[in-house]
């Protein structure tokens, strides 16, 4: 039987095609690597979004493509792949029931440990662009305006570099600004005249941005009060899912919380430990045992 083969139509590109077997390949990379699961169902997709990228390349074949970006000298190119592959929609505060949990149920007992002299740590997980964890710190300062001078601080990481350079500018069109709570615009936020607003100073004083692969090891050695990984899993396949939530639920301190996203549940060991408190809001129970 002749594989399906997606064609390029453009007049101004040289004809490519998907064959099964370099669908196949990309599918095993894209999971090894980063932790994607591409199902047969997604070819298409594949396809619509990698072609944009051979062409930028100059590179008429897929499967010489994924030679190209496996080439440790082609890191931004590899970033450009992961980039294509995943989508980075995400707002300030969103889905606010979190953050209206995070500061009425969390932050009060955090805060008053903070002001005792202990740290608290907290961990946006799959930060893309930003608006995460400057929403985090956001709420933080909206209840506790002097944090910078305490041990609070926040842990940012995604794996693809090219959102990270823009979630360390914090640079964010006006109309975005509709998201953030009007008087945290005082404090938190600066606006230009070219359109766009830039996040103030206090807000990134509390977060820390870094690289990391949630299905490589991880280097951070402490345990977190609070991690956010909201609509990130649903890029993996069931069996990685479950060992990331039990990754986070061996990351948490006692009665520490996680947010997941809203298409997102909990599996595996970590449902063991972890309890569901409110709609996609989990606590990990006092003096449990991790799951290694």
């Amino acid at each position: 039987m002749n594989p399906l083969q997606f064609a390029s139509r453009s007049e101004n590109a040289k004809a490519a095609v998907l064959t099964l077997d370099d669908f196949t390949n990309i599918a095993d990379y894209a999971k090894n690597t980063f932790g994607l699961y591409l199902p047969p169902s997604k070819r298409e997709m594949v396809f619509a979004r990698l072609i944009k990228r051979l062409r930028r390349v100059g590179i008429s074949e897929f499967s010489i493509y994924l030679e190209f970006i496996k080439r440790g000298e082609n890191s931004a190119e590899r970033s450009e792949f992961l980039s294509a592959l995943t989508t980075n929609v995400t707002q300030f505060f969103r889905e606010i029931h979190h953050f209206e949990f995070f500061k009425k149920s969390v932050l009060p007992s955090l805060i008053e440990r903070a002001r005792n002299g202990q740290k608290v740590r907290l961990w946006s997980a799959g930060c893309s662009a930003g608006q995460e964890p400057y929403s985090i710190a956001m709420t933080i300062l909206d209840l506790c305006p002097d944090a910078k001078n305490m041990d609070i601080k926040i842990l940012a990481t995604d794996i693809d570099t090219k959102i990270l350079d823009l979630a360390r500018a914090g640079r964010y069109p006006i109309e975005e600004r509709v998201a953030i709570p009007e008087r945290m615009w005082s404090t938190s936020i600066k606006t230009r005249a070219s359109g766009y607003f830039e996040i103030a100073q206090p807000p990134r004083d509390l977060i820390s941005f870094a690289e990391l692969n949630l299905i490589a090891e991880w280097p951070m050695r402490g345990s977190f009060d609070v991690i956010f990984c909201r609509n990130v899993a649903i890029y993996f396949d069931s069996a990685t899912q479950s060992t990331l939530w039990n990754g986070f639920c061996n990351k948490l301190t006692d009665s520490g919380h996680l947010m997941i996203g809203h298409s997102e549940r909990l599996s595996g060991p970590a449902t063991q430990v972890m309890k569901n408190i409110g709609v996609t809001i989990y606590t990990k129970s006092k003096n449990s045992s991790d799951n290694k």
